[in-house]
């Protein structure tokens, strides 16, 4: 599983089958369980069919690592427009955001600027601006992007995204707990040293549920993110014996993953948000759901045979 998970972490670097990928209808077709199309219009049609299964979502316009100003620009000009659309339609949403499509790697304030400003849109139009979390290589500037922006009046309107795999993240995620930031716990997708990560599941695991009990009993509501029915499982039971309603916290999956359990868990009263990505730029983020849970390749290669 190991390897698997490293093999699919390593393709999803590759520049070739990336744009072979990309541009193939072939392509296009496979990652569709896992993306919700390649426009707004895609997105929206997808965050209105999961809102009437009482599911709200989280959208998220893929792309990563921009090469100029300008389509960072660009890339924040296609939240502006979720955000308006999420107002118009009612539809509730929030948006996630990554630093590396907002500039950051091309200068920081940069980045700073885009955010605050959809950040101070998501206040007006009633929504939230999720900061995703990357690699390793990101974690401190995130960390401090997000608490500048928090401090600077948006307390409500922002949270950032913690990965139970890395060493740190026991730290990290109790100073963001003193401030007050909203957290989205899950377990992590990128390829890291054992320096800094956790390389057993059972540690990665131990890890996800130590945080999520520090999250839960914490007063500020937090996001577990995860479709691993042991942590739910044990969200669930944690929570009941806090005596903490439904509405403390949410559970959050991505899009095409355990569906059936998405609509159980709202069936029965828990607020399930499901992280719903479009667009063109779809490798990476696809290839990092095949390393994350290997059973989606084994989903999709019946599917093929089909």
């Amino acid at each position: 599983m190991a390897l698997l998970r490293s093999a699919f972490l390593t393709l999803a670097r590759s520049r070739c089958l990336r744009h072979l990928s990309e541009n193939s209808g072939a392509g296009r077709r496979l990652a569709s369980r896992f993306v919700a199309g390649t426009d707004i219009d895609d997105a929206l049609e997808a965050a209105q069919a999961l809102t009437r299964q009482n599911v709200a979502v989280t959208l998220d316009s893929l792309g990563e690592n921009v090469g100029t100003p300008e389509e960072a620009g660009r890339a924040a000009q296609v939240y502006h427009r979720l955000l308006d659309a999420i107002s118009a339609q009612g539809l509730g949403a929030n948006i996630s955001v990554k630093l590396t499509q907002m500039g950051v790697d091309l200068d920081p304030s940069l980045a700073l600027e885009l955010v605050t400003s959809l950040v101070t849109h998501a206040a007006a139009a009633g929504s939230f601006v999720r900061v995703d979390m990357e690699s390793s290589a990101y974690t401190e500037s995130t960390l401090h992007l997000v608490r500048a922006v928090h401090a600077a009046g948006h307390r409500d309107q922002i949270g950032v995204v913690i990965q139970a795999y890395l060493r740190r993240s026991e730290g990290d995620v109790s100073g963001l707990l003193e401030d007050g930031i909203s957290i989205r716990l899950c377990k992590g997708a990128y390829e890291e040293p054992a320096s800094l990560a956790f390389p057993e599941k059972s540690a990665v695991d131990e890890n996800f549920l130590r945080l999520m009990k520090m999250l839960l009993v914490s007063g500020t509501r937090h996001a577990i993110a995860t479709h691993d029915e042991r942590m739910i499982a044990a969200t669930r039971r944690f929570a009941q014996e806090r005596g903490l309603p439904p509405s403390a916290f949410e559970f959050q999956m991505l899009y095409g993953i355990r569906r059936d359990l998405q609509r159980a868990l709202a069936a029965e009263g828990y607020h399930v948000r499901v992280y719903l990505p479009f667009g063109t730029d779809w490798y990476p983020y696809f290839m990092r759901r095949l390393a994350e849970r290997p059973a989606n390749a084994l989903f999709l290669a019946k599917n093929i045979l089909r």
